[in-house]
């Protein structure tokens, strides 16, 4: 999983981001809902805030981790069987690569595909 190591670390250590909630909102892969008076919602987007390099390596990780990653795929293919277009489902698939780099780098420790199943067993 490299998103260009050195542009996201240098992201992580430039901002003091609490959160990885608050990490996905700052590189945009966060849903925004638009509104207009009383028209109707129309379909959330990706706020595309944020650097768009870092989005690019984004999209490319979540196209190559819905084929190769088990649990990427399994998020990819449940939303989708949910009624999610493809896009959304592959935006909610790069919003949750945020959130394991963010704990990758936080932690310090290596990906772990089984981490949690891990933590539950402890506990």
């Amino acid at each position: 999983m490299d998103l260009g190591k050195p542009e996201f670390v240098s992201i992580l250590h430039n901002h003091r981001f609490n959160s990885a909630e608050q990490l996905a909102a700052y590189l945009g892969v966060v849903p925004i809902e638009r509104q207009s008076g009383s028209s109707v919602l129309a379909r959330p987007r990706l706020s595309k805030a944020g650097p768009a390099y870092v989005g690019t390596k984004l999209y490319m990780a979540a196209i190559v981790g819905i084929q190769y990653n088990p649990q990427l795929k399994a998020l990819y293919q449940r939303l989708q069987a949910r009624g999610k277009c493809k896009m959304s489902a592959l935006g909610a698939v790069m919003r949750k690569l945020v959130h394991l780099c963010f704990d990758v780098v936080k932690n310090r420790l290596p990906y772990q595909a089984d981490f949690q199943q891990k933590m539950t067993i402890r506990a």
